[in-house]
């Protein structure tokens, strides 16, 4: 009788644990995974009793439940019968990899899953029904793939749903009438469907639903008889862009005779005008080719600058040509370094080993651009004929002898850090103090920020706007570095200039030694410290709270001289500050931010730093090498989470209530 209890026994205690789920289980899981998608190879030690060191694997109480491998180009199909070994899984991040095929169905037995991001893949098929019964989905991003078919009513499943983005894919019909409580991101657009928005997701705006067929509300075009097919309509009933496709016909047999020949007049008109405009731009293009000037004649007299722009603004279409060629031709000489002809014209002086590339007649001819008026003077970008840019900055109210202007301008020009605009080269004479610099190709930061808020905008995400945080401050720090006496003296975000890439290089460093008081007011546009009596004389304390200033820009998308902070009568730090000490921080932050909700933390440190920057007194602010270590260590922090700029991305912390 005890001899079968006690295989019964044996049984339980050898078996069981072989078939209950458990960190070995889940580390058979990910390696079968590895070995059946193409792609990198994953630097996973396979020789480690537990997956929850591997790149991209977090457990929590000895089970895996994050797994995030964004960009590893994965390949291939993933098969059946690995993921659902992955019961304890929370997070499946597989997003920006070359993954096809449909989703494997044992997926649906991950019923802890909260957020699944597959977007920017190769994903196809319809979306299969075992997605609506993961009850605890937060998260679904499914955008840019290839899935097909109709958006089915099953998403009202899925009840905790915050972000449900199916964007870029090929689904036809109309849009189902989505009940979701909690939706806070919803986003359709660039498909093939069809019919009218749904009344309760037109809320979440037009681009939402732009690239389809759609109509009314929130799109301009409204809904005809025909179009507005009722949500729910199956496809099969309605074929994908068919009722659209009546309407616009149907519209096109109604037109009457004066309708056709109101077009054909309107035609006529668009042509001509057409012919007018032409004729206008080659006129205005003949007398925009540039002209050689006198130098002697510089010499003589003050060159007027037409159409000089505030500080921050872009010339768009504001080119003098006559004017960059008067200064080329009073910078450069027979291109020999600081020495004169026998005229006494003197020479552009180069730095270092800055190329030499462009002689007198190259810039006559270049083509020139006023690209703004700043605190110290007037830039210029000049394009030579092989194609090369620079930067030319005509300084103003300069009152250094010249052999004082050298010794001050040579310590500028010997800054060498890859975040700053490096100078290349100067020009002194009585009349003419000129500036090149390296060309910023796309503007400064207060130009990305503030120039343009129309629907073509492209939101600014918190990896730009980190970056560019990160960049900035280590140019300040290297310049803190060079001495305890030396300083910026005007940074804001008009003097941040960007790559292509978005990397920053600060610029009008060392220049505030150089002119004199007119040129520099007591407080320039809401970023002088307040203990700033003497702008010539700015420490590098007052540098940290300018840079505080500039933080706080790109947090909240204001400038320190923003209309709104105007009529107040307070300044940006005071106005942040009064809205953290009611604990509304969320209120502070530019709204394109709020997009991404996965690096609210990030940003209220980086929001925290900026406040410590604009401590009233000096000796409460951090140094600039210390401010350069916490954005990095925030900036690690996003790359340890596999936390980017998508905006899809969360903490699952957040994803617990």
């Amino acid at each position: 009788m005890h001899y079968p209890v006690s295989l019964i026994w044996i049984f339980l205690f050898v078996l069981i644990p072989i078939c209950k789920p458990d960190l070995a289980s889940d580390k058979r899981a990910l390696l079968a995974l590895r070995s059946s998608v193409g792609g990198r190879t994953l630097l996973w030690n396979v020789s480690s009793d537990t997956p929850c060191s591997w790149p991209g694997v977090n457990c929590e109480q000895n089970r895996v439940t994050v797994l995030r491998l964004p960009g590893v180009s994965l390949s291939g199909e993933i098969p059946s019968g690995i993921l659902g070994n992955l019961t304890e899984l929370r997070t499946l991040s597989l997003r920006f990899n070359f993954l096809s095929g449909q989703l494997p169905s044992d997926l649906g037995q991950c019923a802890n899953l909260r957020n699944l991001y597959l977007q920017e893949n190769r994903f196809s098929g319809e979306i299969p029904d075992f997605l609506y019964g993961l009850h605890a989905l937060v998260r679904l991003n499914l955008a840019s793939n290839n899935f097909s078919g109709v958006i089915s009513d099953g998403f009202n499943n899925l009840t905790r749903l915050r972000t449900l983005l199916l964007n870029s894919n090929q689904f036809s019909g109309s849009i189902p009438a989505l009940n979701l409580q909690n939706l806070d991101q919803f986003n359709v657009s660039n498909n093939f469907l069809n019919g009218s928005v749904p009344k309760g997701l037109q809320k979440y705006g037009s681009s939402a639903f732009l690239g389809n067929l759609l109509c009314g509300q929130p799109l301009e075009n409204a809904c005809s008889p025909l179009a507005a097919t009722p949500a729910g309509t199956p496809a099969g009933d309605v074929p994908a862009g068919a009722t659209a496709a009546a309407a616009v016909k149907k519209e096109k047999k109604k037109l009457s005779g004066g309708a056709i020949a109101g077009i054909a007049i309107g035609c006529v008109v668009g042509f001509l005008l057409l012919v007018v405009i032409l004729v206008i731009l080659c006129r205005k293009k003949s007398n925009r080719k540039s002209r050689s000037i006198d130098i002697a004649s510089l010499k003589q007299r003050e060159v007027e600058i037409p159409g000089e722009k505030p500080s921050g603004e872009v010339d768009s279409g504001g080119y003098g040509y006559s004017v960059a060629a008067a200064a080329a031709a009073a910078m450069v000489g027979n291109g020999k370094v600081g020495e004169a002809n026998g005229a006494g014209t003197k020479k552009l002086v180069f730095f270092g080993n800055a190329s030499r590339v462009f002689d007198l007649e190259d810039l006559l001819r270049a083509s020139a651009e006023v690209l703004g008026k700043g605190t110290f003077g007037t830039a210029y970008k000049a394009v030579l004929e092989g194609g090369t840019a620079v930067a030319v900055k005509r300084l103003k109210d300069v009152i250094l002898s010249e052999k004082e202007f050298k010794d001050k301008i040579e310590g500028v020009g010997a800054m060498d850090h890859q975040n700053l605009v490096p100078l290349r080269a100067y020009y002194y004479s009585r009349d003419e103090k000129l500036l090149v610099y390296d060309y910023m190709p796309m503007g400064s930061l207060s130009a990305l920020l503030h120039g343009n808020k129309g629907a073509g905008r492209t939101p600014l995400n918190w990896e730009i706007r980190s970056g560019i945080a990160l960049g900035a401050a280590r140019g300040v720090e290297y310049l803190h570095s060079q001495g305890s006496n030396v300083s910026h003296g005007n940074i804001k975000s008009s003097n941040v200039l960007l790559t292509k890439s978005h990397e920053a290089r600060v610029s009008d460093f060392g220049l505030a030694h150089l002119v004199g008081p007119s040129s520099t007011p007591t407080r320039v546009a809401g970023y002088r410290a307040p203990e700033v009596t003497d702008p010539r004389k700015v420490s590098q304390k007052a540098d940290v709270y300018s840079f505080g200033v500039l933080l706080l820009e790109l947090l909240t998308g204001k400038a320190p001289t923003h209309a709104l902070l105007n009529e107040e009568g307070i300044d940006l730090p005071r106005w942040v500050q009064s809205i953290v000490k009611e604990e509304w921080t969320s209120e502070v932050f530019d709204l394109e931010l709020l997009r991404y909700q996965n690096v609210e933390e990030e940003m209220v440190q980086l929001l925290q730093l900026a406040i410590d920057c604009t401590a009233q007194y000096p000796d409460k602010r951090p140094s600039m090498s210390e401010v350069t270590r916490r954005i990095e260590e925030l900036r690690r922090s996003i790359v340890h989470d596999d936390i980017d700029s998508q905006p899809d991305q969360v903490n699952d912390t957040d994803d617990s209530q």
